[in-house]
């Protein structure tokens, strides 16, 4: 598969050379129809390869293709860890044991005693996130992060659930008091107008910005790899480089980089969504 994908760009490269105007038309259309550059994934190679119904298919689903497939793996890691747990752990045991402590310890840290019930959720976010970020760096895989729709839904998971655990804590009424403001004095009554729609717009930013954050983080990434990889391999088009080499590693510096900010994004997405529930509970628990 790595072959096949220095192979395809190699080509689309060396021909960029030897015929700029004619690819360079080919090229705006690209930009126009396919939007920002990106490394091709398998699915995009099998469709260049054995085109028909199903690699169509796929190439149309291909974001949620490679989310289902991290979401196997995810599964399949937790699943072989769990059944082969013992009393003297094992790598994978102790390797699981870290990251499960590590985060009830985060969100325990935030929102006290009571946010031992959102750990799965907080701790399923992260993890899966940051599988997502880093997939994109394995040669012919996919960040599925990368494009607005996931993290949409991801922040729209997070936006609904804390809603729920707002009614859920504190009950109709005390849910649209706390959107009003919780007013106590006459003076904040008479604000409430005012307060009730700033409330309003500012909770339905929430998913907005999380969903924007990660996205353009994650594909600026993915575009920066797509660059400095075509530039490399231009380069050594350019120079009439030995066929042996497929281009120069001038990307490779900033994969390094790219880990880093995918586990920072990862991390601030789940520390922004413990941060939404503890407004939740800190409220009812000022209430009480």
């Amino acid at each position: 598969m790595t072959s096949r994908l220095v192979f395809w760009l190699t080509n689309a490269l060396v021909a960029t050379v030897e015929h700029g105007s004619e690819v360079t038309e080919e090229a705006a259309k690209t930009v126009e129809h396919g939007g920002p550059p990106e490394l091709p994934n398998w699915i995009e190679l099998a469709r260049e390869l054995f085109p028909g119904a199903v690699t169509d298919f796929l190439y149309k689903w291909h974001v949620v293709v490679f989310s289902i497939i991290v979401w196997l793996l995810l599964s399949y890691f937790s699943v072989l860890a769990y059944r082969k747990r013992s009393l003297v752990p094992g790598p994978l045991q102790n390797f699981i044991e870290l990251i499960v402590e590590s985060l009830h310890n985060m969100v325990v840290g935030i929102l006290g005693p009571h946010g031992k019930r959102y750990v799965p959720f907080i701790g399923t976010l992260f993890v899966y996130i940051f599988t997502m970020n880093i997939f994109g760096l394995l040669p012919g895989m996919f960040s599925s992060t990368s494009k607005l729709n996931t993290t949409l839904a991801l922040a729209l998971c997070v936006f609904l659930y804390v809603q729920f655990e707002g009614i859920r804590n504190m009950g109709i009424l005390g849910y649209i008091y706390h959107f009003a403001g919780s007013p106590k004095s006459l003076v904040e009554w008479f604000l409430v107008p005012l307060n009730l729609p700033l409330h309003i717009i500012g909770e339905l930013a929430k998913p907005v910005s999380l969903s924007l954050r990660l996205f353009g983080n994650i594909s600026g990434e993915d575009m920066l790899l797509a660059i400095f990889v075509g530039l490399g391999i231009a380069i050594t088009a350019m120079f009439n480089g030995p066929k042996w080499v497929p281009g120069l590693p001038l990307h490779f510096p900033f994969i390094f980089l790219a880990l880093l900010t995918s586990f920072v994004q990862a991390l601030v997405f789940s520390l922004l969504s413990t941060i939404y529930f503890s407004l939740m509970i800190h409220h009812e628990e000022e209430e009480h």
